[in-house]
């Protein structure tokens, strides 16, 4: 951790509200005047995507799991790495994975592959990092990425509904086989219980999208339960001298329902994040301040 060089994590599975969590920041960036280096979890994949295809085929006729939330699919150490030269000194080298065709262009690639390592942008105020492994941890390879973040933040919806949004995703958007997603998920399975749900053990404040509608076989649902069908739960780990009152006034439906966890409905996530953050991101570059004028 870094009071020079901060480092904020998003860290959760896809559909889980992490486009939500980036646009509130961008928000608070925006009007708060900070300069942030932007790090995509996707571009610490190991293989791109012509590659990840041939090694899961090559894993399945081995008998081995293999996915995106595993060590084996992804580049852990180059993440620690990024994170702690940025918290030492604001430097760090980063890339970009290319998902369709109008991110490709500009590079003149093919989507599905990665830009080459760059270095990041100078004098940023902060590094702002949004994927599935922003706490991660490998205690075989001895990584702890989560050591070097100053706010983690874990967005997770309950595991039904994430099953719905992949399945909805990869068979009415990507033309795959229901049987194909179900394949993907079991594959998947020991990875997301040995690396990505970890993560949220770590996490400063969580938040986790609970749909209020019947989600009990995910396999057959027709619909993705919407935002205004959920209700979200954030829980306070490291930030917990909240001021209740305020924010139980401030979001309209919320309650508490522990001491150190607020209940909102769902489509109040992205007010919630700007009233919840904004102050936390202010001590932060307050902070950053004090310690270069004093350093």
């Amino acid at each position: 951790m870094s009071v020079k060089h901060p480092i904020i994590a998003i860290t959760g599975s896809s559909g889980a509200g992490t486009t939500t969590v980036k646009k509130a920041f961008e928000g608070i960036f925006r009007r708060g005047q900070i300069s942030s280096a932007v790090v995509e979890g996707d571009s610490f994949h190991r293989f791109n995507r012509k590659e990840m295809k041939e090694a899961v085929v090559k894993a399945d006729a081995e008998g081995r799991d293999l996915s995106h939330f595993g060590p084996d699919a992804n580049v852990f150490k180059e993440l620690e790495n990024l994170f702690r030269d940025y918290s030492n000194d604001g430097a760090g080298k980063r890339r970009y994975y290319l998902h369709n065709d109008e991110e490709a262009a500009p590079y003149k690639q093919e989507p599905g592959t990665f830009t080459e390592w760059a270095d990041l942008p100078e004098n940023t105020d902060l590094l702002f990092y949004e994927g599935l492994h922003g706490g991660v941890s490998d205690d075989a390879e001895g990584i702890d990425v989560s050591r070097y973040v100053d706010l983690l933040i874990g967005v997770v919806p309950s595991v039904n509904l994430e099953w719905i949004q992949k399945i909805h995703r990869d068979v009415h958007e990507r033309g795959y086989s229901t049987e194909a997603v179900v394949h993907t998920i079991l594959r998947r399975m020991p990875d997301y219980v040995n690396y990505i749900v970890p993560q949220f053990t770590k996490t400063h404040i969580n938040f986790q999208r609970v749909p209020l509608v019947d989600t009990s076989n995910p396999f057959i649902a027709r619909d993705i339960p919407t935002a205004d069908e959920s209700m979200v739960v954030i829980r306070f780990n490291r930030y917990r001298d909240q001021d209740y009152n305020y924010l139980l006034n401030m979001i309209h439906g919320s309650f508490m329902a522990r001491p150190n966890s607020l209940v909102i409905p769902g489509g109040k996530m992205g007010f919630a994040m700007e009233v919840i953050f904004r102050p936390i991101i202010a001590r932060m570059m307050e902070d950053k301040r004090k310690a270069l004028l004093g350093g």
